[in-house]
């Protein structure tokens, strides 16, 4: 799949939930040979090919972002990064040399690391982060909520903003436990004035709540799914029409 190029790059926005504005997206890998990114990167790991695949896609990602126009031109880019990536030697290195080819600002460009990528040399891994985040990119948490050691990593690592896992999302409708908690993590990263971007949202109740608490971005299907680049487009084009209405 590699090989042959097949494997490509989709978009999902990210919204304000206020106004519907597209602020950004989160670069998400595809391959017609699977149903999902988790089930393609499992594959390219039995076949020892997570780093080359992980690398293709934050490179495509970086140069079709790069080359975005008219109702794209100037959307940040979130890319996502596996836990071998954040160990390996000189990736910052090779991250910035993919940033300076491409041409795009660095400033545009989010990382987003899971807290699996942290477990094994926290104090390198916030090197690494350092590095990166001097370089003006931003660096988020994703997933938060569904490890063991959130709160410290929001202590000691340089970072931009936290990603809400959509489990915790699903039931914030109704006073479950899980809406006192997603509250309080909101509440607690804008105190440690961190964005925030909750995933997974795909009813207007749940942003009603999420706008309320005061996240700033939101994913999911109510605003949309993944999608191409001449998906995107009209997307965007039609929220800022939406908007001005």
């Amino acid at each position: 799949m590699i090989a042959r190029d097949a494997v490509s790059v989709r978009f999902q926005p990210q919204l304000v939930p206020s106004t519907g504005e597209v602020v950004g997206v989160e670069a998400l890998a595809r391959w017609d040979g699977c149903a999902s990114p988790e089930q393609l990167f499992a594959r390219a790991a039995r076949g020892g090919l997570s780093e080359r695949l992980s690398r293709l896609i934050q490179r495509k990602a970086l140069r079709s972002a790069a080359a975005w126009e008219g109702a794209l031109k100037g959307l940040k880019l979130s890319i996502n990064l596996l836990a071998e990536d954040l160990i390996r030697p000189n990736y910052d290195e090779w991250l910035l040399g993919e940033i300076e080819i491409a041409g795009i600002d660095p400033t545009r460009v989010t990382i987003e690391i899971t807290e699996s990528a942290l477990l094994v040399d926290r104090a390198a891994a916030a090197e690494r982060l350092a590095r990166l985040r001097s370089a003006g990119i931003g660096i988020a948490i994703d997933d938060f909520g569904t490890g063991y050691s959130s709160l410290a990593y929001l202590t000691s690592l340089p970072l931009d903003a936290l990603k809400i896992d959509r489990g915790l999302v699903a039931d914030i409708v109704g006073g479950s436990r899980d809406r006192i908690v997603v509250k309080a993590m909101i509440r607690l990263a804008r105190e440690l004035d961190l964005k925030v971007i909750v995933e997974g949202v795909e009813s207007t109740a749940q942003l009603a709540l999420l706008a309320d608490w005061g996240c700033d971005l939101y994913q999911g299907f109510l605003g949309a799914g993944a999608l191409d680049e001449e998906e995107l487009t009209r997307f965007v084009a039609a929220s800022r029409i939406d908007q001005v209405a």
